[in-house]
C-alpha cells in the first residue's frame, strides 16, 4: 500500500486549518469570563503543591489547558480582559524587536519557578510572597498588552476580529 504523499496544496489546507484551530481558540480564550478563571489557577497551583494533594494540582493544570475552549467568543471589547488577550495576540504578531516590557515575562517564569520550589519545600511566606510577585509581574504585562491593543486597533485591524469589529 502506497502511503498518501503530502504536496504544496496539502500543507497549505493542514496550515490553514491548524490557523483556524488558533484563531478559535484565542477567541473563545478572549472572553472574560476565561481570563478572569485562569488568574485562580496559579494560587490553586500553589495550594495543590504546599498541601501535596496531587488532584489539586491535575485539576488546575487541566483547568488551564481546556480553559480556552469552555467559553464562547466574546461579542464586543468593552471588557478589561477581552482587550488583554486580544492585545497580547496582536503585541505577538507585531512587536518586531524585543522590548523591555518582557522582561515582566522573564521574571515572572523564575518568579513563578521560586514559587513552586517554596510550595514544594513548604515554605509558607515564601510562597505566599512568591506567588503574589508572580501574579503582579503578569498583571503588568497583561495591562501592558491591553493598553497596547487599545491603541494600535486601527493600525491592524486584521487583529481585530470581525465579531468585534462589527
Amino acid at each position: 500500500m502506497e502511503e498518501p504523499k503530502l504536496n504544496e496544496h496539502s500543507l497549505d489546507s493542514l496550515s490553514g486549518y491548524w490557523r483556524r484551530v488558533k484563531d478559535t481558540l484565542w477567541m473563545r480564550h478572549a472572553n472574560p469570563r476565561s481570563g478572569w478563571s485562569r488568574v485562580l489557577v496559579l494560587p490553586v497551583l500553589m495550594y495543590g503543591i504546599y498541601v501535596r494533594r496531587p488532584r489539586v494540582v491535575a485539576g488546575a493544570i487541566g483547568f488551564s489547558v481546556i480553559n480556552p475552549v469552555l467559553f464562547s467568543p466574546p461579542t464586543n471589547d468593552d471588557a478589561w480582559m477581552t482587550r488583554v488577550v486580544l492585545g497580547e495576540r496582536m503585541y505577538y504578531r507585531h512587536r518586531g524587536k524585543r522590548r523591555p516590557i518582557e522582561l515582566l515575562n522573564y521574571a515572572n517564569g523564575l518568579v513563578t519557578a521560586y514559587a513552586v520550589h517554596s510550595a514544594y519545600r513548604k515554605r509558607p511566606l515564601k510562597t505566599v510572597f512568591f506567588t503574589a510577585v508572580a501574579m503582579t509581574t503578569k498583571f503588568l504585562f497583561v495591562g501592558y498588552v491591553a493598553t497596547y491593543y487599545r491603541e494600535n486597533r486601527d493600525r491592524y485591524p486584521e487583529d481585530v476580529p470581525d465579531s468585534i469589529a462589527g
